[in-house]
């Protein structure tokens, strides 16, 4: 059929929807050169006219036409309203598998609607006539054939960051003018609320946007005219001579307003112009908050959680459990009405051979529920017919009643399910600006829906979604946030409804939202627990605050009456996140929550934050979690992990995706390193470098300056207050050069302040919030020392140990590749460095070995790609060979017959890297300007120097040469023989034998002697 032909048929036909639609789409297939559902899928599994419960429910069915991951299509009449006809398929596309193409047409006009998740909607319309235009033809044709040529470009989250940019420069222009952050929030939010409901049609004739218009002439006027409509929303009444709908929720509850200028209604007008409607509450909040707020969030270190890593939450607590109780119910309530269908089908078979019976027969008959779509029964087997009238009629009768029953039995078990569903309830007790919320109510709504749906095909009446706002429970500690999460949620409520074909409920439009209320989650003002509203589950993205933060940004009192009020329970050093996981743990365990997923930074299940996951795994159950995942956010990159626990029966746990046995503590499988106990034979051998807190760390260039000075008043020379300097820096690049402010500890003030230009470097410098050391040690309060002069921690055992041997060994903390060297005093370590006070070679190549290594990566942290070594969970647990342990001196470990190849091996892994890293013909020895100080390796020239800045230690594991590899092979096989083990035991052999050690050895051990020193 040609276009011409298919255009002057269907003008002439005047047939009604039901008798032509069928008909057209079939014409239009041979038009388009396509199959019809007929010719390519007579089952109709796939591509099927009249899809739905049409038959079921006697009423319209879900789509005239749908074909999967295509479209579905609805027809009316010819003008008649296609607005109905697209509310109709959005009510169903949940049950039409979320076709991306929703298609309307009366057979005159055709309305191309794109529904793709996360994607701004675009409308494609055009007239029979316009078939005539091969572009337009062929985009019909996509429909049939390739709808992804018709997905908008723009993503929701790409208007969502262009309409929060303008947001964010008018609030800062706001700010500058000096109104209060408050009242600029509040403004704001009136604004975006505005924009949206003008272009949800909530607004009458692009009202706001005509009142900014008006205020580009005159912007004199903006304020005025604001006023009016905020007023209006307020109570519903009149903007002149156009009626305004009752909005209020709070968000309007007066008619204040700021006044703009000329730039600033230009910059409204340029917002305005975007598609509100399509905004993404799942991230516009965050990204308001940020714009708009002074006092970030951030500043505790919460993050903007994009919509994918909060569906891995959303999905596993809420979803998918309620997904699984339906399908129960759907089940039952299916075969109980099966059952007593069949039987009366059989009943009536039976009674149609009896004239006397006709009547009744079809009284019965009209009783049955046509339900081919979910038949769970066979056939029941034929009965021997009965010939007695009486006893037939009375079996009909029976059958008759049963089903009745089964039916209101059936109809008291989906309104049972219905009313759970209403009166479940989400809690976010960090809520934000409402994400979380926000997409559980979408998922609330759309397990409604879906129940509504397969209800219908259960022969049940259709249903109006009743689930709304009073769903969320959320606690947020700062006002502008807790609003914007109002926001959020009213925006979303309203989407949903629309995207699903429903009206928006009125009066008010802003169901008002006290459940989301704006306290402190964990303590209140008397220092006693915070209450959290009753709730179903727990969801949300706490604060990640470190626990070595929390004085700083939450001040001293609050900290330690937070921690005073979980002692006992937790550690004092633990993460401010951990105490979201443990009021939920708490819940849970008490029965008053079924579930909680939360999110938090990975070091939650390492160190001193691993506590509260061991708390977890043994009051509940984790039984979906995700350790370790990435995204990036204002282009930093940021590790989380992903924690489900609480109810799961019946559930099978899942790691990252993967189905597991059990998931550990610490977000592993298997073997549970958990438990692994400190030895008493590793006791003191390992130790944390000085940690400073303040301005102790100064250039090399400064310290030569310093120590080239005349002497001070007390007559000694700088240099005895200075010594070189290092972090993990120094050892995973090059060394830095620089150098330690060490004043003796225990100096006086008096006498500290003798070494002139070192103390007045401490004394003076201020930190980023600009406060001197004195300052800000004062304000952490009495346990950060006031001896302000001195490291916060100076480490007196480690540098005694130190101090007493021709060299030491140090790790980094955190680095991508687990590296061991030699340093010697004077040099001191930063608490960035593990520091191992042994200076044989039989230690470093057993730390340095794959199975230290492995030990290392399962007990440590990360941060960020750099794994974490710490000395009390990853040395102080490590089960080292027989003889070999810390405790022992090295001269009598050196005689065991193993220990020879070690310290070989080691001696040459030592010798080849120092050789790499620094060549004798590119570097010369400059003594220092002092003496007692190691020599300095300078660059011989220019060339020297750029090839030296590319041999760091990181690049040279990154790259792994060939002798590298062989070196350390020689090492691992001769560790390997030191445990007893074939030099080619696998990584996860040899750890789970190392665990062994370490069990055995933890219930066997009695107290040993302390570490001995060679």
């Amino acid at each position: 059929m040609t276009p011409d032909q298919f255009i002057a048929k269907w003008k002439a036909v005047e047939l009604k929807e039901r008798s032509a639609a069928q008909s057209h789409f079939i014409d239009l297939c041979h038009m388009l050169d396509e199959p019809a559902p007929t010719d390519a899928d007579p089952t109709g599994a796939w591509y099927a006219f009249e899809r739905g419960a049409t038959k079921t429910t006697g009423g319209e069915g879900w789509a005239d036409v749908w074909k999967r991951d295509h479209f579905g299509w609805e027809y009316k009449g010819k003008r008649k309203d296609l607005n109905a006809a697209f509310a109709q398929l959005q009510q169903y596309a949940l049950a039409l598998e979320n076709p991306p193409l929703l298609v309307v047409c009366d057979m005159d006009r055709f309305r191309i609607h794109t529904n793709w998740t996360n994607s701004v909607s675009e409308v494609h319309e055009f007239t029979l006539d316009d078939l005539r235009d091969p572009n337009i033809r062929q985009r019909l044709k996509w429909a049939f054939s390739d709808p992804e040529r018709l997905k908008p470009g723009k993503t929701r989250q790409a208007l969502t960051e262009e309409a929060a940019a303008e947001f964010a420069t008018l609030a800062q222009r706001l700010r500058d003018r000096g109104h209060a952050p408050a009242d600029v929030a509040h403004f704001i939010n009136r604004l975006v609320f505005c924009m949206f409901a003008e272009d949800a049609d909530l607004l009458p004739k692009k009202m706001f946007l005509r009142m900014l218009e008006a205020a580009k002439i005159d912007p004199s006027q903006f304020q005025r005219h604001a006023s009016t409509l905020f007023s209006a929303m307020k109570d519903g009444g009149l903007v002149g001579f156009e009626p305004v709908e009752w909005f209020n929720g709070g968000l309007f509850d007066d008619g204040d307003s700021l006044d703009l200028e000329a730039e600033d209604v230009a910059i409204c007008l340029k917002a305005a112009n975007l598609d509100w409607s399509e905004i993404d509450p799942s991230i516009f909040g965050t990204l308001f908050v940020r714009g708009l707020d002074p006092n970030k969030r951030s500043e505790t270190g919460s993050e903007y959680t994009d919509r994918e890593k909060i569906m891995m939450i959303i999905d596993p607590v809420i979803t998918r459990p309620l997904t699984r109780e339906w399908e129960r119910v759907r089940i039952k309530i299916s075969a109980a009405v099966d059952l007593a269908q069949r039987r009366l089908e059989e009943e009536i078979e039976n009674a149609a051979t009896f004239p006397e019976l006709e009547q009744e027969v079809r009284v019965v008959r009209s009783h049955l529920v046509e339900r081919p779509q979910l038949e769970l029964f066979e056939a029941l087997p034929k009965q021997r017919r009965v010939r007695n009238l009486d006893a037939v009629r009375a079996s009909l009768r029976s059958a008759d009643k049963a089903l009745v029953e089964a039916q209101a039995q059936a109809d008291v078990e989906l309104k049972a399910f219905q009313a759970r569903l209403r009166a479940f309830r989400v809690l976010d007790p960090a809520c934000g600006s409402g994400n979380f919320l926000y997409l559980a109510l979408v998922e609330l709504k759309n397990i409604e829906r879906r129940v509504a749906v397969e209800a219908e095909l259960l022969g049940f009446s259709r249903s109006f979604p009743s689930i709304g706002p009073e769903a969320l429970l959320g606690i947020e500690i700062n006002p502008y946030a807790a609003e914007l999460a109002r926001v959020s949620v009213w925006i979303g409520e309203i989407q949903w409804m629309r995207r699903n074909g429903f009206n928006v409920g009125r009066k008010p439009i802003l169901k008002p939202l006290q459940n989301i209320e704006c306290r402190n989650a964990i303590i209140n003002e008397n220092r006693t627990h915070a209450a959290w509203p009753r709730a179903d589950v727990i969801v949300g993205n706490p604060p990640y605050l470190g626990a070595k933060l929390m004085k700083r940004r939450l001040g001293v009192a609050e900290t330690e009456a937070i921690r005073a009020l979980y002692e006992g329970r937790l550690p004092g050093f633990t993460d401010l996140v951990c105490y979201w996981f443990e009021r939920a743990r708490e819940l849970i365990e008490s029965g008053q929550v079924a579930r909680a997923g939360l999110v938090a930074t990975n070091s939650i299940r390492k160190n001193t934050n691993l506590p509260v996951m061991h708390r977890i795994a043994a009051s509940t159950r984790i039984f979906e979690a995700w350790n370790e995942e990435q995204w990036t956010v204002d282009g930093a990159a940021v590790d989380v992990s992903l924690i489900c626990f609480g109810e799961s029966e019946g559930v099978e746990a899942r790691l990252n995706g993967a189905v597991v046995t059990a998931i550990n503590p610490d977000l592993t499988s298997g073997l549970n390193m958990t438990l692994a106990k400190a030895l008493v034979e590793n006791k003191n051998g390992a130790y944390l470098g000085i940690q400073k807190s303040g301005p102790f760390d100064v250039s090399g260039e400064l310290a030569r300056t310093w120590m080239g000075e005349p002497t001070n008043p007390n007559g000694r020379n700088n240099s005895e207050v200075l010594k070189p300097y290092w972090n993990g820096d120094d050892v995973t690049g090059r060394p830095r050069d620089m150098w330690f402010i060490d004043f003796p500890l225990g100096l006086s003030k008096a006498e500290a302040s003798l070494y002139v230009s070192p103390f007045n470097h401490v004394a003076t410098t201020p930190d980023e919030d600009g406060k001197t050391i004195e300052q800000l040690r004062q304000a952490l309060g009495e346990r950060a020392g006031p001896r302000w002069w001195e490291p916060h921690w100076p480490r007196p055992d480690m540098r005694s140990k130190i101090v007493r041997l021709r060299r030491y060994i140090v790790t980094p903390e955190t680095s991508q590749h687990r590296l061991f060297v030699w340093l010697s005093y004077p040099v001191l370590p930063d608490k960035n460095l593990i520091v191992i006070p042994r200076e044989d070679d039989l230690m470093f190549g057993l730390l340095h070995s794959r199975f230290h290594e492995a030990w290392a990566l399962r007990k440590g942290s990360d941060l960020e790609d750099r794994p974490r070594y710490t000395h009390t969970s990853t040395f102080a647990t490590f089960p080292f060979p027989e003889g070999m342990t810390p405790n022992v001196s090295a001269l009598e470990a050196r005689q065991l017959p193993a220990a020879k190849a070690i310290e070989e091996a080691a001696r040459e892994l030592d010798d080849r890297r120092r050789a790499w890293l620094n060549p004798e013909n590119r570097i010369e020895c400059i003594p220092e300007i002092a003496t007692g100080f190691p020599d300095r390796f300078v660059p011989v020239d220019a060339e020297a120097a750029r090839e030296l800045s590319r041999r760091t230690l990181t690049a040279l594991y990154n790259e792994k040469p060939t002798w590298l590899v062989e070196v350390h092979s020689k090492l691992d096989a001769a560790v390997a023989r030191a445990y007893g083990w074939s030099p080619d035991i696998t990584t996860e052999e040899a750890l789970s034998r190392l665990f062994e050690f370490n069990q055995t050895r933890a219930s066997s051990t009695s107290d040993l002697p302390e570490l001995v020193v060679d």
